[in-house]
């Protein structure tokens, strides 16, 4: 079978969790079908295709240089007998494709528009385009993955006029022959970190989505014994970048061994971070699923993660680690959205003190977590089966058109 998939993210381009899912599976897909990559960037090697806005958008709204991408995407796929785009990125070329080619299109969800408002901050009015564009490509869509059943439940609470037949669960996989545990500490001595001391480690953007002022706030009040590393970089929006670097300068003010990243580290760097930290925690206040909990447990670590989306489906509470509950995930939706702010949460703010104070404090408890958690990842994340499910549902899909 000849496939299509498009996707904005793609190596050595990866920041975030969709980009991590589309570079595992294509690995494991192109052992199962005749599979075309087409990604953002320029040039093209090794059933890789790269594409650039066109340069007469310099400069424009990023939804309509997204839109060029998509055209020239589309046009490119005449040779192809299914297209499988993720994200909203990618979403309108493969309708396109769809509708010019003739061929069936399945959409993977990475995260829902209308439950992540605050994007109108940082893409002005392309938020309008970039939520025309998700719509038109879900609704149309031969079929929808989504990556936790509660993505799928949100993605029929958004698009209700959508065939619930037609929106299939796959999760996210985690490669645990890559993300395991790294005995080095070289990573850890570069940065600067007391190796006598536990820290808890962040790993994500600068964004609403991921919670990260609520954090800052929640780390102040825990055990002063224990370091806070942030991996943390690409700001959404001048205006998130700002609010970070206050929260991040009264947080240096308030505890010592505080050490920010600002920007993306090699993944084996980030591997032996993960194998090293006393707990992950992931602050999320919207997550389909939430791919970094799962690189932690990989790599034997706890989590503390907020109890919203696809996250319980991935954190086993009390087993492989700790989950807080959110206020606004019991009034506010399933996925625990703010309406586009980042509302002071005090009882979750303290919830994650609590939770990070609860694994810092019994290094046993800690330790079990870790090994289950790994225990987990191996078991039930494994992106050969997450890439054999998916192509049964090409199969499906091509059978039925």
């Amino acid at each position: 079978m000849r496939v299509g998939l498009l996707t904005r993210e793609y190596p050595p381009d990866v920041y975030g969790g969709a980009g991590v899912h589309v570079e595992f599976l294509a690995r494991e897909l192109t052992r199962l079908v005749d599979l075309d990559v087409h990604c953002w960037g320029e040039g093209r090697a090794d059933g890789v295709v790269r594409h650039r806005p066109w340069s007469a958008l310099d400069g424009a709204n990023e939804a309509l240089r997204t839109f060029s991408v998509d055209l020239a995407m589309a046009a490119a796929l005449e040779d192809r007998e299914l297209v499988h785009s993720h994200t909203w990125y990618a979403g309108l070329g493969g309708r396109l494709a769809q509708q010019l080619h003739g061929i069936p299109h399945v959409v993977t969800v990475h995260s829902l528009e209308p439950l992540r408002p605050w994007k109108a901050e940082q893409l002005g009015g392309g938020y309008a385009l970039s939520s025309w564009a998700e719509r038109g490509a879900v609704e149309s869509a031969d079929a929808v993955v989504a990556v936790s059943g509660a993505m799928r439940e949100d993605v029929l609470a958004c698009y209700p006029a959508l065939d619930a037949s037609r929106v299939h669960v796959v999760h996210n996989g985690i490669d645990t022959s890559l993300y395991r545990p790294d005995p080095r500490t070289d990573v850890l001595d570069r940065i600067g970190l007391d190796r006598s001391r536990p820290y808890v480690l962040f790993v994500g953007r600068i964004t609403r989505q991921k919670g990260v002022p609520h954090l800052l706030r929640a780390v102040r009040g825990i055990d002063p014994a224990a370091q806070v590393v942030l991996c943390a970089g690409a700001p959404d929006t001048p205006g998130i970048d700002r609010e970070f670097r206050e929260l991040f300068a009264a947080l240096s003010r308030a505890r010592e061994g505080v050490h920010w990243i600002p920007r993306m580290l090699p993944r084996p760097e980030v591997i032996q971070l993960l194998t090293h930290a006393a707990v992950f925690v992931c602050p999320s206040v919207y997550e389909p699923l939430g791919i970094v909990n799962l690189e932690a447990m990989a790599c034997g670590t706890p989590v503390v993660a907020s109890r919203v989306g696809g996250i319980p489906e991935v954190v086993v509470d009390g087993e492989t680690g700790v989950l807080v509950p959110r206020r606004s995930a019991q009034t506010k939706g399933s996925q625990g959205t703010d309406q586009g702010d980042d509302d002071r949460d005090d009882d979750f703010e303290a919830g994650l003190t609590r939770a990070l104070d609860l694994v810092l404090g019994d290094r046993e408890a800690a330790r079990r977590m870790g090994e289950a958690g790994r225990e987990r990842a191996v078991d039930e994340f494994g992106w050969d089966a997450v890439a054999r499910r998916t192509v049964r549902l090409y199969e499906e899909i091509v059978r039925q058109a």
